[in-house]
């Protein structure tokens, strides 16, 4: 990690990134409040033996220890804010993602969308692309679905957060979306990642239900790879011996998180606990926590929701949920992403 001088030229960083490259390495740049930080990837002796601090506007070179590079906090000290036409997420907002699990219909997509924008959610969730257990359980209208989801847009202003299953259809995908998600089965999905890294677009990466925070972070670690630096952490719950809930939310990764990487961290409660009457109260617990945000599914009408109805909040029940997140959130000193 090569740190520039706080009075560092642009043409003073141009030229240490030249050197870097001349001899081989890769650098990464991150610009942050008053000073950049260049983070070097390659050969560790190629840079020892360049002498870096002779170089004007280099105050220091520091090794970063941990295996994940430019998602440690090592490299940026700084909370990264990941900005979506507007609507952000990370650096003290907190951002409330909404919208049922799967597209189904122009009618469901357009009420949902108005309802959550209407209770003050700043994203807005759809599936086009399922990732089923059973081959046989609906798996989601596809391009249609996608287009239902940009109308739904073209309605509320609100980005859409949508998941890619395959790297076949990512061309497909980006024209619409706005977000990229990264399901929980995908997680190690490599390629995927990175070629989900090439399109620059952010990058909602959820944490597998049987996998490590240090693996959530090497897999971010693959998508900065790629080339995009906008990725969003989700914790969505992990396999335990527990079986009241669908999975046991993992609350403790939040604050872990907060202290190992730069980036922006939310919680999917809904995909969690499996049942919307314990989304609410494990929603606060994520704001309490520190979240940057929640996803959260909901449905017109949950007992007709083609995926995942028993987890979704009806219209009614998060507008009630968005009446408590606003009063503990001011008490927190969180603003609402809007």
């Amino acid at each position: 990690m090569v740190v520039m001088k706080e009075t560092a030229t642009e043409a003073q960083i141009n030229h240490v990134i030249e050197r870097l490259e001349k001899a081989g390495l890769r650098a990464h740049i991150s610009r942050g409040e008053f000073k950049t930080v260049i983070g070097v990837i390659g050969d560790r002796e190629a840079i020892q033996n360049m002498p870096m601090e002779a170089i004007p506007g280099v105050e220091n070179v520091i090794p970063i220890l941990k295996p994940y590079k430019f998602v440690s906090r090592e490299f940026r000290r700084e909370d990264t804010v990941i900005d979506v036409n507007g609507h952000k997420i990370g650096g003290g907002t907190f951002a409330v993602i909404a919208g049922p699990c799967s597209v189904e219909t122009q009618a469901q997509m357009s009420l949902a969308a108005k309802s959550v924008k209407a209770a003050g959610a700043a994203f807005m969730r759809g599936g086009a692309f399922k990732p089923r257990t059973s081959p046989y359980s609906f798996q989601g209208l596809k391009e249609e679905g996608l287009k239902l989801l940009a109308q739904a847009r073209e309605e509320t202003g609100l980005p859409i957060v949508t998941e890619i299953l395959d790297i076949r259809d990512i061309d497909v995908i980006a024209k619409y979306a706005d977000v990229l998600q990264i399901g929980a089965r995908n997680m190690q999905n490599y390629v995927l990642l990175l070629e989900a890294g090439k399109t620059h677009m952010p990058v909602l990466l959820k944490r597998g239900f049987g996998s490590t925070v240090d693996e959530l972070l090497m897999a971010a670690e693959y998508i900065v790879k790629g080339g995009s630096s906008k990725i969003i952490l989700c914790e969505r719950g992990i396999r335990t011996f527990e079986t009241a809930s669908r999975a046991t939310l993992d609350l403790t990764a939040v604050p872990i998180l907060k202290k190992l990487t730069h980036l922006p961290v939310v919680v999917d409660p809904s995909h969690a606990t499996g049942k919307s009457e314990l989304v609410p109260p494990m929603t606060l617990g994520a704001l309490a926590v520190g979240a940057d945000g929640v996803m959260v599914e909901v449905h017109p009408n949950p007992e007709e929701a083609l995926c995942d109805g028993p987890q979704a909040l009806d219209i009614q029940g998060f507008k009630d949920l968005m009446a408590k997140i606003k009063p503990i959130a001011a008490t927190l000193g969180k603003k609402l992403s809007t």
